[in-house]
């Protein structure tokens, strides 16, 4: 299934849908970690962001009952490049994506990650949506703008 990721000043990025489907707005953040991806899913400071991840490949180890920061998905949406189709770690109970759906979490996967980073770091703080549902990138930019990002 397609998804789509439009900020606030026109651009477009597409990709892939993993996880739940959806539509959400909020503010497009990256993180360079190279690890950590289901503390990111699940730290409540995420509440109101779409989370871009850098490191080309997420979701290797699964996700299992010591890492989670909180008890659910807080973030907004989550943008990868490439998702491990396989998860391979002695304390895994399950994989990203399973956990993802679950918790009614939106992803994009496929997009070049870093490129988007770098347009974020240039451009400055954005708000963005992500959607698996309104493929059309006018009326996407328009819900961007006009989406409350984190102000309050």
């Amino acid at each position: 299934m397609r998804a789509v990721i439009a900020l606030e000043d026109g651009a477009i990025f597409e990709g892939e849908s993993f996880g739940a489907p959806g539509e959400r707005t909020g503010e497009v953040i990256f993180n360079t970690s190279v690890v950590g991806y289901q503390e990111i899913l699940t730290d409540p400071s995420y509440k109101g962001q779409i989370v871009i991840m850098t490191y080309p490949l997420i979701g290797n180890y699964g996700i299992n009952d010591q890492d989670s920061e909180s008890g659910g998905v807080h973030l907004e949406g989550f943008i990868i490049k490439e998702q491990s189709r396989i998860f391979s770690n002695f304390r895994a109970k399950g994989s990203m994506e399973d956990f993802m759906k679950e918790n009614r979490a939106v992803g994009i996967r496929g997009v070049d990650t870093r490129a988007l980073a770098i347009y974020i770091r240039d451009s400055g703080e954005m708000k963005g949506v992500i959607s698996t549902k309104d493929m059309d990138p006018t009326s996407l930019v328009q819900k961007a703008k006009a989406s409350p990002g984190l102000e309050g």
